[in-house]
């Protein structure tokens, strides 16, 4: 097949790369988001796909919209694909575009579908506490994430934090991508519709979402939330000093229940183990963490050169004075 790949991060390289190692497959052009300027030094940087087409040879395109471009439509036309391969490009495809490669655009979306549909499936499964999260290849129609399913496949969950999960169902993508061009062309692979009803909506992820309210959040909400926004936006609150402290690792204290006269938030016990926090119903135990602007490190480490008092209140947002 005359493949078209369209893809902007580091979980579009698998299958890109699976698709160029095919013997079956011709990655003809790459589609991807522009260069943007990122990091402290603020340096024009490449996504991660454009890297994979220049280091194999492969023209890159990178248009600013694609919606109305008659020019970047012209061309694709002229390139005349199979099929279009779509992951995590970050752009909405129109009518014209979907219709054009023979086979339809296929996009490989890292959720189980019809759940999670939207731009943050992965982060969202964690933070809803699944037990597994998933791949689905699908054929992609004009509403979001709403068109016919083909593939899927799946991995547990098991305490994986959002970076690690996120390598595995690309790597699973790639697997997938193959399988479903394979069986599009011999005409054995039969889409299935989605259920609206059991759809639900996983969408972008912002910087305040990281704020840990404890008097809203158990302990295993809070657990997640390290996991998902890890590392960004980060699991976050503020010490009493008003200093950023990021939550790394911890877990629930199974068993115990925090004394209800204190404000939630408040730090229950101070170990080289663990720091004590009252959650919404329970008792959170922060074992890692990250100070403003300093390294992630262990609680027993940072209490060697910080104190934090028993009684003390963290909170999520700071009061305006």
């Amino acid at each position: 097949m005359k493949v078209v790949y369209m893809g902007t991060p580091e979980f579009a390289v698998p299958a890109l790369e699976a698709l160029i190692e095919s013997k079956e497959q011709e990655v003809v052009l790459v589609v991807t988001q522009p260069d943007r300027v990122k990091g402290r030094g603020k340096k024009l940087l490449p996504p991660p796909v454009k890297e994979v087409a220049l280091r194999e040879g492969i023209e890159a395109l990178q248009p600013e919209v694609v919606k109305g471009n008659l020019e970047f439509l012209n061309r694709l036309t002229a390139i005349n694909p199979d099929v279009i391969v779509v992951a995590a490009y970050g752009r909405i495809l129109p009518k014209e575009i979907l219709e054009l490669p023979k086979y339809g655009c296929i996009n490989i979306h890292a959720s189980l579908l019809p759940k999670y549909r939207g731009a943050a499936p992965m982060q969202h499964a964690i933070l809803s506490g699944e037990k597994e999260a998933g791949v689905t290849i699908m054929k992609m129609a004009e509403g979001l994430d709403t068109g016919d399913m083909l593939l899927k496949g799946s991995v547990e969950i098991d305490g994986m934090y959002y970076p690690e999960l996120s390598e595995k169902l690309s790597k699973l993508g790639g697997e997938l991508i193959l399988k479903a061009l394979d069986e599009l062309e011999k005409g054995t692979l039969m889409g299935e519709a989605q259920d609206d009803n059991l759809s639900t909506y996983a969408g972008m992820i912002k910087k305040e979402d990281g704020k840990i309210d404890f008097a809203s959040l158990t302990g295993e909400e809070i657990e997640r939330m390290i996991r998902a926004y890890e590392p960004w936006p980060g699991a976050y609150t503020h010490l009493p000093d008003g200093t950023i402290l990021k939550f790394k690792a911890g877990h629930l204290q199974w068993g115990t229940v925090p004394p209800e006269n204190l404000q939630p938030g408040t730090v229950l016990d101070v170990k080289n183990d663990g720091i004590y926090i009252k959650a919404k119903d329970s008792i959170f135990v922060l074992t890692e963490l990250q100070p403003q602007g300093k390294n992630r490190m262990d609680v027993g480490s940072y209490l060697r050169g910080n104190k934090i008092e028993i009684g003390s209140v963290l909170v999520s947002v700071l009061e305006e004075n």
